[in-house]
């Protein structure tokens, strides 16, 4: 069993760089966001997706900035939020 998991963190090192310094710029970038004037008083499902991408965006400036899945998950969470928007 270890050896799957220890496997898959060779394979998400491969494509998302060392978990460590990830976690420096995703937070970064996190922290950034939390100072906007509007942080607390969007919807919680709001501030998910937003930290959502910030992950994914954390993972592309770390890691492999041409793996197509980061760039699709970030349109996937946007959509997530648009679909619950009514038009304007």
């Amino acid at each position: 069993m270890s050896d799957d998991i220890n496997d898959t963190l060779k394979q998400r090192d491969r494509h998302y760089g060392d978990f460590s310094e990830g976690a420096k710029v995703m937070q970064g970038i996190k922290c950034a966001m939390r100072s906007g004037r509007n942080w607390l008083v969007i919807e919680h499902e709001k501030r998910e997706a937003l930290e959502m991408i910030a992950h994914k965006i954390g993972r592309i400036l770390n890691g492999d900035p041409n793996h197509k899945d980061s760039w699709h998950d970030i349109g996937g969470y946007a959509r997530l939020i648009e679909n619950t928007l009514e038009d304007e």
